[in-house]
């Protein structure tokens, strides 16, 4: 049982340096041991418009970002404006009084305003009101200055020792004054074991790093850019070649070029640049090549709204590409499992010569979470499977190489190019076993179907090395919440507060890997089930239509949000009453903070 739930919202515009005293709080948190799950609200622009920070800290695992706010650190008017209104009894709000004007204030909400002209009258510039309500935060909370203090001689170290003492200076004039505000309830423990925290494109680019990605490549695109960042930043030390490319055909075919070549090889977008890839996706399975694409869903179609989260990019990766191919689809449920996925999925597209596809979201990609660094195992098996040339040893050829010789498993032996005596044909037409194409020799269809059902039987024998869902809660639940990819989380909050809360049972099934589909698994869990509901962040019920089309399996009901924003965990909740009080058989909330 968690002693600590602590929450606490920053907001302003772009420009304000909102991401500053984010980053310092937490840091804190997570040295002393407590977890942490942080979510950005923010704008496509440079300037103004309106960020929401939220950071959830606590002394036991944190599954979302929540449904309160403790503290309200208000930046600019527009900040009070809009979250003024949702703060609840015993929260408290800080805000520069010089600028900024509470309205309304609901009972017992805390009021604490400073003047940045009178606690730093001799300081220029816009972000010392930063500052000044991060030192009266930590003051309030019941951490000491001495903490502040040593962060920020370490930020401004490069500065010199005068922008030092200033900066310490202004902090210890604002957490002075906040003395004489109602400290908030909460006493944050130290665990003695600190963790790290990380962001999931930063945790995918480690898992590509553990996986021994010796290529990479990209075209920046939101929210898919960190992946790319971490990349380039860590490329030289760590023996990887990055390139950013003019476009996402050219990344796609850069990619199957450097896996054909031999090395791992992984790129990165969202719905729109992988949009450009299929055609190069198929050429790969054609070619059966391995490669890893990771596709960062956000809000679409078209250009859609580049800094907000969706599950809507299901059916596109599906169908991604002309024609029946293998591929594996796979979605992370948690920032953690995106650092662990990745090796994984280069085992099997390496293993079955088939694309892989990873399936995050902004809310994954762009969110952070605090993990463990022992559960960081940079030395994870890597089976490159059926290759010839890597380690320098030659089988005998037998009379000849075939490259894509007919086999009960449909996987052949694939050359590395150069290796003496297997050279072969490589092209994105059908082909027969030596690589020959059909069409050159005239359309054979026994070939082209001996060879269609090859490339296809790979799907059977990649289900059983893939791990089945598992489902989380008890079995006699009075509904099942049935989620994919980054709902994890708060499905298994808003279970917890049905229970607590509203004394209604129930238990979950989260989805990880959508190709192949776990059928018999999923089909014996949910036989059971008295009530089927499926949460996901699209309009049209995407995976309710997949489940559907692969188990005969119609839900009882759904709950779907599409505004942009992650779910919350009252959402689900509400929709769960609504649902069994027989008031709706879709719930569709609206994210009520207006960010």
């Amino acid at each position: 049982m968690a002693q600590v739930d602590l929450s606490i919202a920053i907001g302003g515009a772009a420009g304000q340096g909102i991401a500053t005293p984010g980053d310092i709080l937490a840091r804190i948190f997570v040295r002393r041991g407590l977890h942490l799950n942080a979510y950005n609200a923010y704008q496509s622009i440079v300037r103004g418009g309106h960020i929401f920070l939220t950071l959830r800290t606590s002394d036991a695992p944190v599954l979302s970002f929540g449904d309160k706010l403790d503290i309200l650190l208000a930046l600019n008017q527009d900040t009070m404006d809009r979250h003024l209104k949702l703060m609840k009894a015993g929260s408290s709000v800080l805000y520069n009084k010089d600028k900024i004007k509470p309205n309304t204030v609901a009972p017992g909400v805390e009021l604490c305003p400073f003047s940045v002209k009178e606690l730093a009258p001799q300081v220029k510039g816009d972000l010392v009101q930063n500052t000044i309500a991060l030192s009266a935060v930590l003051r309030l909370i019941g951490v000491e200055f001495k903490t502040l203090e040593d962060i920020l001689t370490l930020q401004f170290k490069r500065k010199g020792e005068a922008v030092i003492a200033e900066n310490v200076g202004v902090a210890r004039a604002g957490y002075e004054y906040a003395a004489g505000f109602k400290p908030i309830p909460f006493s944050l423990p130290d665990t003695g074991k600190p963790l790290a925290f990380f962001e999931g494109n930063q945790a995918l680019a480690m898992g590509g790093a553990a996986a021994g990605v010796r290529f990479y490549c990209a075209y920046p695109m939101s929210p898919s850019s960190g992946v790319l960042h971490w990349m380039a930043r860590h490329a030289r030390r760590l023996g990887i070649m990055v390139r950013q490319v003019e476009d996402e055909i050219g990344v796609i075919n850069m990619a199957i070029g450097a896996a054909h070549a031999g090395c791992r090889a992984m790129c990165a977008t969202s719905g729109g640049g992988f949009a450009l890839m299929t055609e190069g996706l198929g050429a790969a399975a054609m070619m059966e090549i391995p490669l890893v694409c990771i596709n960062v869903q956000r809000a679409g179609p078209a250009t859609g709204v580049p800094t907000k989260t969706e599950q809507g990019d299901l059916w596109q990766v599906m169908g991604a590409g002309q024609g029946d191919y293998p591929r594996i689809i796979v979605a992370p449920t948690n920032i953690s499992d995106c650092f662990k996925t990745v090796p994984q999925l280069f085992n099997l597209a390496d293993k079955f010569q088939c694309p892989g596809i990873i399936l995050s979201d902004l809310l994954l990609s762009e969110g952070r979470s605090s993990i463990d660094p022992a559960e960081l195992d940079f030395s994870v098996p890597i089976e490159r499977g059926a290759v010839i040339g890597l380690n320098g040893s030659l089988p005998p050829l037998n009379g000849g190489y075939k490259r894509y010789e007919l086999t009960e498993t449909g996987v052949s032996s694939r050359a590395i190019p150069g290796t003496p005596g297997f050279e072969h044909v490589v092209a994105t037409d059908d082909h027969d076993e030596d690589g020959v194409l059909i069409s050159d020799e005239y359309t054979n269809p026994h070939k082209r179907q001996a060879m269609h059902e090859k490339r296809m039987r790979k799907m059977e024998t990649i289900l059983p090395l893939i791990e089945p869902p598992q489902l989380w809660g008890a079995d006699d639940a009075q509904v099942t919440l049935l989620g994919w990819g980054s709902t994890e989380g708060v499905i298994r909050e808003a279970i917890q507060k049905l229970a607590s809360e509203e004394g209604i049972d129930a238990n979950a099934l989260q989805i990880k890997w959508i190709v192949p589909l776990h059928v018999a698994a999923i089909t014996s869990t949910l036989s059971k089930s008295k009530k089927i509901v499926i949460v996901e962040n699209n309009y049209s019920g995407q995976f309710a239509r997949y489940l559907r089309s692969e188990t005969g399996i119609v839900a009882d009901a759904h709950i779907r949000k599409y505004d942009g924003e992650p779910f919350m965990p009252h959402h689900i909740v509400d929709g769960v009453k609504e649902i069994l009080a027989g008031a709706t058989k879709q719930y569709i909330p609206v994210h009520e903070i207006m960010v």
